[in-house]
């Protein structure tokens, strides 16, 4: 996976002789399987698979999104704000096409969800004090009920 800096349109090189460009580097002599190159300044995302010896580029399905079946998952742009930047950004999605979140996002998702429970049981607390002093209003130990 490549993210795009090089104004000058080096990085899509694909010079044959001494240093040899990127794209001949991952397509003839690693023969890396999936390529993808990522502008984050205009959200563009290139989807390369090797086939016969040759990258060829793949279309992304009707969400924008391109399959990686050896992670099985997919991979496409999110637009968004993050670490106080502004722009688009590669996300993954899973099988059913769900949005898997960053590791900031999943403690965020916890910390909110460890505060409901929190405030959950403070109603229960809170409940079971009415519960008993209702009970003792009316003559009734709740400490001391058959079973």
């Amino acid at each position: 996976m490549e993210f795009l800096s090089d104004i000058d349109g080096k990085e899509y090189s694909s010079k044959k002789t001494f240093p040899p460009g990127k794209w001949y580097f991952y397509e003839q002599i690693l023969q890396v399987p999936v390529y993808i190159i990522f502008d984050p300044d205009g959200g563009l995302v290139e989807f390369h698979q090797l086939e016969n010896g040759r990258y060829e580029l793949k279309q992304p399905d009707e969400n924008g999104r391109n399959w990686i079946d050896s992670m099985g998952l997919f991979l496409g742009t999110w637009q968004g704000t993050k670490e106080g930047r502004t722009g688009y950004w590669l996300r993954w999605w899973d099988k059913e096409g769900n949005l898997l979140p960053w590791a900031v996002e999943r403690l965020e998702q916890e910390s909110q969800r460890a505060e409901q429970e929190r405030l959950r049981a403070e109603q229960e607390s809170l409940r079971a004090e009415r519960l008993s002093a209702y009970l003792k209003s009316q003559g009734i130990d709740p400490d001391n009920l058959p079973e």
